[in-house]
């Protein structure tokens, strides 16, 4: 059994605070720990985790299940909405949960709603809008002919028969 105060505070030490938009994805990283039927944090890409915002709550998601920007189980999928889809590799099981639109009095009660409410009554759920982002890859890199940097493959762009990444891209394209 998972105990929800402790789990709270470890999202709180991450975070470096506890605000009601880290309570938003303490709450989701319940409900896929619930779905999954996790105990812990996913140690590589097993869990997947895109994000359609980049506010507070993405620190409980990552603090919690283990997707981060650095291993690749972390996508963002930036829409300005309180909302989250989560794969699961081994199973193929995936869902996309999405804050509901609900009216408090004050913060103290959206607090303690957002305590202590089923998931089912905090979120909407519904089935993944889209399919199972790959595994992270790993890219060469080279170095851009203007300012030397490396860069990601990805990130290079070729302008008169020369790469540059996007910073002296945009500079000589001014």
């Amino acid at each position: 059994m998972l105990d929800r105060e402790d789990l709270y505070k470890k999202c709180v030490e991450f975070h470096g605070h506890s605000c009601g938009g880290l309570l938003v994805g303490f709450r989701a990283a319940l409900c896929a720990m619930e779905r999954f039927g996790l105990d812990g944090r996913a140690q590589d890409e097993e869990l997947v985790c895109v994000a359609e915002n980049d506010a507070c709550g993405v620190d409980a998601i990552q603090a919690l299940l283990g997707c981060t920007a650095g291993k690749g189980n972390l996508i963002f999928r930036l829409r300005g909405k309180q909302a989250f889809t989560f794969y699961e590799r081994k199973s193929g099981e995936s869902f996309r949960i999405s804050l509901k639109n609900l009216e408090f009095a004050d913060r103290e009660s959206k607090r303690a709603f957002m305590e202590s409410a089923a998931s089912e009554e905090i979120f909407d759920s519904g089935e993944a809008p889209f399919p199972l982002p790959g595994e992270a890859r790993i890219y060469s890199s080279q170095s851009c002919a203007a300012c030397g940097e490396r860069t990601a493959e990805p990130w290079l762009r070729v302008k008169d028969g020369r790469l540059l990444c996007l910073d002296c891209l945009e500079k000589e394209s001014r």
